[in-house]
C-alpha cells in the first residue's frame, strides 16, 4: 500500500529524509521508529501530500503523492503528532464538520459518526465539548476523525504522546482493532514496547537515515543470533541446614550465593555440548547462569536434562525473551558515524 524510493527531502541545509525507500504492505501495522528530529513525521507527510519530495518518489495505494493528491486523501488518513481540536464545538459537530470536509452525504453522516463513536469508545462523549475532553479522549478523537471517509491507510504520528498509562492501554486496544479490520498502519512512536505488541514490521530512522526495514524477529536474530537462557542453580547446602537438619546452613537461603563447585559442575555440564555457544556467570539481581544457544536451536529442554544428569539442583529456568529497546539500542549504535 506503500510505496517509497530513494526519498529525499531538505529544508535548507537540513536534510530531513536522506535516501530512504521503504514497502508496507496492504493489512501491515508498520512501527516507525526514532528519537525527535530522525524524520519520521517528515516521511508521514510526504505521504500525506503535506511536503513535495526533492528526489525519488513516493506512492500510497499505487497513486504518486506529487500528482495524485486528491486521490490519495480519499483513501488515507493522517493524523499529525499535534492533533489541533475546535474547542467551542461538541464531538458531533467536530465529526460533522470533518464529514462535510470529505463531502460524505448528509444522510449517511450520522450513522457513519455513530459507528467511529463507537469504535473508538467515545458514544457517551457525542454531546459533550470538545474542550472538555481528557488527553486521551482528544488522542481517540483525532482516531475518529481520520476514520470518517474510511480508509483504507492510517499515518498515525505519535498517537500515544503525552497519555497516561490507562489512556496508552486504551489506545494501544483501539489500534489492534484497526489492524484487524484489515487497514494498514504506519505508527511513529518513542513507546517501543507498546509498538512491539502491536506491530507486525517495523523501521528504524535516525538523522533521515533508515537504518532497519523488516520484521521484528528478523530484527531481535541481529539482536541477539541466538536465544538465551537464565538459570539459578541451588548450592547443596539449599535443601537442608549442616548435618541434615531442616535449617539452611548460613548463607544458604541468600540466593545470590552459589557454591563455586555447582558453577564449574554446571559449566562442564554444559559447554561440552554442541547445542550451547556460550556459558557466562551473571551477578545481577541474583546469581545465574546464561546459557547461549547457538543459532537455530529452540530446544531448551537439553539444558534441564543435562544438569539434572550432573546431579544439580535447578531453582529456576528462565528463557530469557530479547526487547524492542535491546533491538533499537543494538541496531542504532554506530550505524552513522
Amino acid at each position: 500500500m506503500i510505496e517509497i524510493r530513494n526519498v529525499t527531502k531538505r529544508f535548507g541545509s537540513l536534510v530531513a529524509v536522506n535516501d530512504l525507500s521503504l514497502e508496507i504492505g496492504a493489512g501491515e501495522v508498520f512501527g516507525f521508529i526514532g528519537p525527535n528530529g530522525a524524520g519520521k513525521s517528515t516521511t508521514m507527510k510526504i505521504l500525506a501530500c503535506l511536503l513535495a519530495p526533492d528526489a525519488g518518489t513516493a506512492k500510497v495505494g499505487g497513486l504518486d503523492v506529487t500528482s495524485d493528491g486528491d486521490r490519495i486523501r480519499q483513501i488515507l488518513g493522517y493524523m499529525p503528532d499535534f492533533l489541533g481540536v475546535y474547542d467551542d464545538l461538541t464531538v458531533d459537530e467536530y465529526l460533522q464538520f470533518f464529514a462535510a470536509a470529505f463531502r460524505i452525504h448528509r444522510r449517511k453522516r450520522g450513522q457513519i459518526i455513530d459507528s467511529v463513536l463507537e469504535l473508538t469508545d467515545l458514544v457517551e462523549k457525542k454531546k459533550a465539548m470538545v474542550s472538555s475532553l481528557s488527553r486521551g479522549m482528544q488522542q481517540r478523537l483525532g482516531v475518529a476523525r481520520v476514520l470518517i471517509h474510511e480508509p483504507k491507510v492510517l499515518l498515525l504520528d505519535e498517537p500515544a504522546s503525552g497519555l497516561d498509562p490507562r489512556a496508552r492501554i486504551e489506545m494501544r486496544s483501539l489500534l489492534q482493532e484497526l489492524a484487524r479490520m484489515g487497514k494498514s498502519l504506519m505508527v511513529s512512536s518513542h513507546i517501543l514496547s507498546e509498538l512491539a505488541e502491536m506491530c507486525t514490521t517495523i523501521g528504524i530512522i535516525e538523522r533521515g537515515k533508515l537504518l532497519y526495514a523488516g520484521s521484528i524477529q528478523e530484527a531481535y536474530a541481529r539482536t541477539r543470533p541466538g536465544e538465551q537462557i537464565e538459570v539459578r542453580l541451588e548450592s547443596p547446602a539449599a535443601a537442608g541446614g549442616a548435618n541434615g537438619s531442616d535449617t539452611p546452613a548460613d548463607g544458604a537461603g541468600d540466593g545470590n550465593v552459589i557454591d563455586p563447585d555447582v558453577l564449574e559442575r554446571a559449566r562442564a555440564a554444559l559447554e561440552g555440548d554442541a547445542r550451547v555457544h556460550a556459558v557466562a556467570v551473571v551477578a545481577s539481581p541474583r546469581a545465574a547462569l546464561q546459557v547461549s544457544l547457538v543459532p537455530g536451536e529452540h530446544s531448551h529442554h537439553f539444558i534441564i536434562e543435562r544438569l539434572l544428569g550432573a546431579g544439580l539442583r535447578i531453582a529456576a529456568f528462565t528463557p530469557k525473551e530479547v526487547r524492542l529497546e535491546e533491538a533499537f539500542l543494538k541496531l542504532t549504535t554506530g550505524a552513522l558515524q
